[in-house]
């Protein structure tokens, strides 16, 4: 079990896609498509009262549960009650919904902890350290110089205002107008049709 939580905080630090000799490996619910895969998600068993869990909070979107192999006292988890893989397959309103309990949940949890810290943590793919793959927040309560991420210790570099920045910044920009004129030609796209 030791090796399992050390394994899920390095993947937390040092995320790589989880490989056959990795202790940690992504759920079932990785595979296949959205539809069917809620039998087997332990967050979905969770929400359907299948498998245990200490509940923080729960409303008709959401639920907030401690975290089983927490990476600090109070590590929680705001879960919406739906099944999404991924971030970008939650639709914006149960993300927003979720979002709008982080201040509410995260000064309780705070208080509770006698912490005045916290990181908001979404890992959304094996790449960044996603090992349940149904959409949810972290909540990890903090205390100085806990030492919970190594990376506290880097020195950040400046960045650099050259031509690769400005391109990146180009590229980003372009990706956004691309995805926002095809959400609103998806908008349109029905009285646009038959004239």
């Amino acid at each position: 079990m030791e090796n399992w939580r050390l394994a899920v905080l390095c993947s937390h630090l040092r995320p790589t896609t989880a490989s056959k000799s990795s202790p940690v490996s992504p759920s079932i619910c990785a595979s296949g498509s959205e539809n069917g895969q809620t039998n087997f998600c332990v967050f979905c068993k969770i929400i359907r009262g299948q498998s245990p869990a200490l509940k923080l909070y729960e409303d008709d979107t959401c639920l907030c549960i401690l975290d089983t192999h927490p990476l600090s006292h109070g590590h929680s988890l705001i879960i919406p009650k739906s099944h999404f893989s991924s971030l970008e397959m939650t639709p914006p309103s149960v993300v927003a919904a979720m979002c709008s309990k982080v201040p509410f949940i995260s000064n309780a949890i705070m208080k509770a902890t006698g912490c005045d810290s916290f990181n908001l943590l979404v890992n959304n793919g094996a790449a960044a350290g996603q090992v349940i793959f149904h959409t949810h927040i972290h909540i990890i309560p903090r205390k100085a110089r806990d030492c919970l991420w190594t990376s506290e210790s880097l020195r950040r570099r400046t960045l650099k205002l050259d031509q690769e920045a400005s391109q990146l910044a180009d590229r980003v920009r372009e990706q956004l107008s691309f995805l926002n004129n095809a959400e609103e030609s998806k908008d349109q796209g029905s009285s646009l049709t038959g004239d």
